[in-house]
């Protein structure tokens, strides 16, 4: 079976040898800016602020122009950015008026995985990020040099993607806007499909039937999670070779845990019901037993020994902002986790649960107004896990507060919370100021009243990682009631 064509023209870049980007910092620019370089392309591009991201984007060679005006698209022919770059930048409308292709970084995306005989692309509403880092793992150690495109930064390869020379390439699928229908798999991976995004798809069917136009993509073969009801009503009616992973027997590949020390996770490893191995996973929670069974599937599809397989697991230590030991401070452990969604909040905190801490204490982050008000009953069920929350302010992100909703319409439903008011239009206002003062009062609040044997993790997609390294820092300067 022949990979489908995407909307977009595949040959756009054929003829072309100065490609711009436009916001080429970015965790997802990078990688495409790695591909493409190796490819031979001459690349340049601009940002508003420095990152270590930008410093290795040098390295290569790659000139970087800091702030973005007009003039820096001069002499390219291909113009590429990304989706938070708003309509009136200068530079994209420069890019626009000058009548040079432009793309966005998905559509980029997109082609780029046609150039792959072996395009695993992982999707789900969760665990895409972990599950993409440890195949990635899985891969190296194995010595496939693969190319990848990860939604986080994985600390064996120094980022969040790699250029290789094999004909393998890893990557996350994000649903979101629907941008993993830009894409062009080889193998699609469904993790789980959850009712997320809502202000976008409006119904879980609607997610569901994104999710079967992901599926139809794939010209090889899926991978499924065979325990997710959601996601086999999402592929029914396609016809092609379909993998199963789940803690059912009945799947493909399935597990059994062994023992659950601490972070690590021992679990044995069947396929179509025969005990193959054991295997052991350094990322806590039941959850991740579940994306390392996705990961040895796709891993195995593709050739990978059980060896290389224990090898990339016993090695992976989880990416950043995949809870992310920050740092242990007069007993109290500081961790930070991307968990935005009900679901994840609630396997995270769950996982948190059995490590055997004294309390844990939930840092979290709303993200964006309508998501809080739509899944207000599941963020109270999943925060409730802990022995204490304390809510940040919500992060607005792209969205006006028109719900008129607050983080005190969260709390309030939650034991052992605490938040901390502001006027409300201080609240809309979402300058760098007050979420500065915001996290300041979390981290001294935490302070006062974490002991040593606690946990504090925070969780949320947005920066609410600050408040973590803000905590550690003052746990270190001061002497906390603990």
């Amino acid at each position: 079976m022949q990979k489908q064509n995407t909307k977009i023209n595949s040959n756009i870049l054929e003829g072309k040898k100065h490609i711009h980007f436009i916001g080429i910092g970015g965790s997802g620019m990078y990688p495409l800016a790695q591909i493409l370089h190796s490819k031979g392309y001459y690349l340049t591009g601009s940002d508003n602020n420095e990152t270590e991201t930008l410093d290795a984007v040098r390295k290569m060679g790659i000139p970087v122009f800091m702030g973005q005006r007009a003039e820096n698209i001069e002499g390219a022919d291909l113009i590429v950015h990304t989706a938070a770059i708003m309509s009136d930048n200068p530079e994209l409308i420069a890019s626009y008026q000058s009548g040079v292709p432009v793309l966005e970084r998905s559509e980029l995306l997109g082609i780029v995985t046609e150039w792959y005989n072996n395009a695993i692309c992982i999707s789900g509403t969760h665990g895409k990020t972990t599950t993409s880092s440890m195949l990635t793992q899985i891969f190296i150690e194995e010595g496939v040099d693969l190319s990848c495109v990860i939604g986080g930064k994985l600390p064996s390869i120094g980022g969040s993607g790699k250029a290789g020379s094999s004909d393998i390439m890893v990557c996350e699928a994000c649903e979101f806007v629907d941008t993993f229908l830009k894409l062009s798999p080889d193998v699609a991976v469904i993790l789980n499909v959850d009712a997320d995004h809502l202000d976008y798809f409006g119904t879980l069917d609607n997610i569901k039937k994104s999710f079967h136009k992901f599926a139809s993509k794939a010209s090889k073969a899926l991978i499924i999670n065979g325990d997710d009801k959601n996601t086999l009503d999402s592929i029914k009616g396609i016809e092609k070779e379909i993998i199963t992973f789940g803690f059912d027997r009945k799947n493909d590949y399935s597990a059994e845990i062994k023992e659950i020390k601490g972070l690590e996770t021992a679990f044995d490893l069947y396929f179509k019901g025969k005990k193959e191995c054991t295997l052991s996973i350094h990322v806590p929670g039941i959850h991740n037993v579940l994306n390392a069974l996705a990961a040895i599937a796709a891993a195995r599809y593709s050739g990978i020994s059980y060896d290389g397989i224990a090898l990339g697991l016993q090695t992976f230590r989880g990416a950043i902002r995949r809870f992310q030991k920050i740092d242990e401070v007069k007993g109290i452990t500081v961790v930070d986790d991307y968990a935005h969604h009900p679901a994840e909040i609630e396997v995270t905190l769950t996982a948190a649960k059995a490590l055997g801490f004294n309390n844990v204490w939930a840092v979290f982050q709303p993200f964006t107004y309508s998501r809080t008000s739509m899944l207000l009953d599941d963020f109270v069920k999943a925060l409730k896990i802990a022995d204490h929350t304390v809510l940040t302010d919500i992060m607005g992100s792209r969205e006006k507060n028109t719900e008129g909703i607050y983080s005190k319409d969260l709390g309030e439903k939650i034991p052992n919370c605490i938040w901390f008011d502001s006027p409300e239009e201080v609240q809309d206002a979402q300058t760098a100021e007050q979420k500065e003062k915001n996290f300041d009062q979390v981290v001294d609040y935490i302070c006062k009243n974490a002991k040593s044997g606690d946990l504090v993790i925070t969780l949320g997609c947005g920066d609410v990682y600050k408040a973590a390294k803000k905590l550690v820092h003052k746990l270190k300067n001061i002497d906390c009631k603990n």
